[in-house]
Order: structure tokens, then sequence, then C-alpha cells
């Protein structure tokens, strides 16, 4: 990666400012959902909010996977399918689900959110399927790291889902209010959504075992800790009667 200079410097921007994203949206929460508000430019709907900025991450994965340089190892499909599996979801899947696929979202968010997954697909792609040479043979899939992977990866992508389903289930079409969810993981945090997508993207990293799938679980932590607090202390703020024994975002603890 040395001698990629673009690869190198998306890495370590995105190491860096991981942190500092971290920290600003323990105060800022991004405008969109139930923060939703003025002041942030153009609007469009929510649907192609989502449909924009996560298409792209699928897109691009596949480019770099049919224009890479490293062999076509039965590891690296593997690889490719489980990005896929999570990003045609949400790109194509989860924003025609949505109960409020209409409700305006700024352009900016999905902009930015665009930008991000740009980079991440980039990111990742280019070492897995470009750089990584003849790392990722056959036997890697019966490694201790890509067993431990991708049991977390399915683990959390199941999560995620069941989540997501509770939350569409619990409006009808064209209700926007907000209820207290109930049932899967929701017995225990506020936000099972996000801890799955944490569990599937540390899960990512562990079964690449590289920096890049590193720098994204952390980004993914740095940006859905802190949205989850905020929607824990939402619930808290909106519905007396919101349990609890519930935290945040990890079971038991926080």
């Amino acid at each position: 990666m040395v001698n990629d200079p673009l690869h190198w410097i998306l890495l370590t921007a995105s190491l860096v400012t991981a942190l500092s994203v971290f920290i600003a949206l323990f105060f800022i929460s991004a405008p969109y959902g139930r923060y939703a508000r003025r002041g942030w430019g153009p609007q469009i709907p929510t649907w192609l909010g989502w449909l924009l900025m996560e298409s792209v991450s699928a897109v691009l994965m596949l480019v770099m996977f049919i224009v890479g340089e490293a062999p076509r190892t039965i590891t690296l499909v593997i690889f490719l399918l489980m990005w896929e599996a999570h990003y045609i979801h949400r790109a194509f899947i989860y924003p025609f689900r949505l109960r409020d696929k209409w409700k305006p979202m700024p352009a900016v968010v999905s902009l930015m959110g665009g930008a991000f997954n740009l980079a991440n697909a980039y990111l990742n792609g280019r070492y897995l399927f470009d750089r990584s040479g003849d790392r990722y043979q056959a036997d890697w899939l019966t490694s201790p790291q890509f067993v431990i992977g991708l049991v977390l990866f399915v683990t959390g992508f199941i999560i995620n889902r069941q989540a997501d389903t509770i939350l569409r289930g619990m409006r009808r079409e064209g209700e926007l209010d907000y209820k207290i969810p109930y049932g899967g993981m929701y017995r225990y945090i506020s936000c099972p959504n996000y801890f799955g997508e944490i569990v599937e993207w540390t899960g990512w990293a562990i079964a690449t075992l590289s920096v890049p799938g590193l720098a994204f679980a952390l980004w993914t932590f740095a940006n859905l800790a802190p949205r989850a607090r905020a929607h824990h202390r939402w619930y808290h703020g909106h519905f007396e009667e919101y349990p609890e024994e519930r935290k945040a975002l990890i079971p038991g603890v926080w």
C-alpha cells in the first residue's frame, strides 16, 4: 500500500477522523429520522437518500472485484458475497420497505454518507482484490479468524435485519409516530439494529484481518454508538413507561 498514495491517504484519514467524528456526534445528531430539522439545505425523500448513499458501496465493491489483480480465490468470492449481502439489502430493499420512506432527508446527509461509502468501498476493495496478493487462499476459510469473523458477521446481520423488521411492523403505511419497540434484542437494548451492524463489521474486520476492515469497524462504532445514546435518551424523554432495564447499545453494559 506504500506505493498507492490514494489508498494510504484515505486509510490514514479514515483512522484519524474516526475519533473526531465519534466525539462530535455526541453533541450533534445527524439531521435525519427523528432528528430531522431545518437548516441543512435541500431535502430529498428518505428512500432516495438511502438508495443513493448505499448503492455506491455495492457497485464499487463489485467493480473492484472485477478489475482487481489479485488471484480470484474462493475466499475473495465469499468476501464479495458477504459485502454485497449487506449493501444490496441496505440500498435496494431496505429503503423501499420503510414506512416513512417519503419523509424528507437533507440531501447533504446522503451526499456525506455516499462519500464515506465510496472511500470505504475503495479501501476495502482495493486491498482485498488488488493488494492482497495470494494471501487469501482456500485454507483461509478454515482459519480461526475467518470462522470467528464469519460467525460474528452472520450474527450481526441477523440481529440487524430482525431489528429493522420489528421497527417496520410497528407502523402502518404512512404512519410517522414513534412507539416503543418490543421483541428480539429490544428486550435488552434500545438500538439492536446498531448493535447488529457493529457486530457485523467487527466480524468483517476479523474475517479479513486487514487494516481497512479494522478502519471500517471503528468507523461503524464511531458513527452508531453516539446515535444509539441519543436514541436511548430520546426514548426516555418521550415515554414515561420506557423500560428502565434497557441499555443503549451493549446488553447489560451501556
